[in-house]
């Protein structure tokens, strides 16, 4: 297997309600990339594109091969990959294994979604279709309902008080706001303190409003390229050194580990073992806050930190920057916000901008040199972990 590296990331603004299409948001951001990578559209050998609900939000399917055209590649292979949330996290993985393989040596990959353009009621209806259509949806489940489950779980597994939960969880979120706030690519730029998250309407007990993460059209790209291609054209390098995924069934088969999510144990230990590194050497990872319980599940999954003591630790400062892993300085899901064909590839965007020292000062981790992805698509049912490491 070849080493493989990140020549061009790039991010349109996540925001809400857009006139743009999918072709033209990831037109947008892919153009970007490609110029960011001294490379032209001839150069790319493959298109592997993440979009989840083009279909439902515009009655569009098969966008990657109108999207190839567009951009000027014309007759390429051009794959479009359905891991809900994890979409493009899929796709970005597979380029990787494909330029690792030899099979190419410059693959563009990311995704595109106008999630917010539904509306709330549609793109609550879509969203459940990613777990179980024939039990859970029809019992009243959205993920809302999910995650507000996972959470009361937690409370009782690791005896923590709901009511410290709920202040723990309600950190987590103002410290993404807080990072959000710098970025200039978030969805939200608002102040929030521990007082309003309590505060705000209840969504699904005890997960209220900004414990939630918002619905969002966007899209972000990623060029990949093998070493050898990559000499010539990059003095900032940043390398995939790790790669997992791993799957679940229904949240009915997963109950002997909840609230733990048991694929993203299995795919975060295939990253990590494909690296050679383990949690102690992450900088900066940048997971999954699609509610504020899934950071503290999430974390812990993930090695930062014991069972049951995330939520401490983010009340410590250890999940911030400075603290022991910086944890979504992009502001995350909860405030750059969560178009969920786009939100892998904009996770890439953001550790890589890290690791080349290239955000705003106010959110750039002192000298970060390995960060880490966390995607989950579903309640678990597709997870996909992702490794970077500058160099050379």
């Amino acid at each position: 297997m070849r080493n493989v590296v990140v020549l061009g990331v790039a991010q349109t603004k996540f925001t809400g309600p857009q006139e743009k299409t999918g072709v033209e948001l990831f037109a947008e951001a892919s153009s970007e990339a490609i110029a960011e990578s001294r490379i032209t559209p001839g150069d790319v050998q493959a298109l592997f594109l993440g979009n989840a609900l083009g279909d439902f939000c515009e009655g569009q399917g098969m966008i990657q091969a109108f999207i190839a055209q567009n951009i000027g590649c014309p007759g390429i292979p051009a794959n479009k990959y359905d891991g809900a949330c994890a979409s493009a996290s899929v796709a970005v993985r597979d380029a990787y294994v494909w330029v690792a393989s030899g099979q190419y040596d410059i693959v563009l990959a990311g995704g595109a979604e106008r999630a917010a353009t539904m509306g709330t009621a549609l793109a609550t209806r879509t969203f459940a279709m990613f777990s179980d259509s024939r039990y859970e949806f029809p019992a009243g489940i959205t993920f809302p309902g999910v995650f507000a489950m996972l959470s009361h779980l937690y409370s009782k597994r690791y005896d923590v008080p709901l009511d410290l939960l709920k202040e723990q969880m309600a950190t987590v979120s103002v410290q993404s706001y807080r990072h959000g706030m710098y970025n200039p690519k978030a969805q939200m730029h608002k102040e929030v303190t521990v007082k309003d998250v309590l505060s705000s309407f209840m969504v699904s007990t005890p997960l209220q409003l900004h414990d939630c993460c918002p619905f969002s059209d966007g899209a972000a790209a990623v060029v990949l390229a093998s070493e050898e291609a990559a000499e010539k054209l990059t003095d900032k390098p940043v390398f995939i050194i790790g790669a997992g995924q791993a799957s679940a069934g229904p949240l009915a088969g997963q109950k002997e580990t909840l609230p733990r999510i048991y694929s993203r144990e299995l795919s975060s230990k295939r990253a990590y073992e494909m690296a050679s590194v383990g949690p102690e050497d992450i900088d900066i990872c940048e997971l999954h806050d699609c509610f504020s319980i899934a950071s503290i599940i999430a974390a812990e999954s993930l090695g930062f930190f014991d069972y049951g003591t995330a939520g401490a630790a983010w009340m410590k400062g250890e999940a911030d920057i400075g603290g022991k892993v910086a944890v979504n300085p992009s502001g995350g899901l909860k405030a750059k916000g969560h178009p969920i064909g786009a939100t892998g590839a904009a996770q890439v965007y953001e550790v890589v901008r890290q690791l080349r020292e290239e955000v705003e000062p106010e959110r750039q981790v002192p000298g970060a040199k390995i960060g880490m992805t966390d995607t989950l698509g579903g309640d678990g049912g597709t997870l996909v972990n992702m490794i970077l490491k500058r160099g050379w």
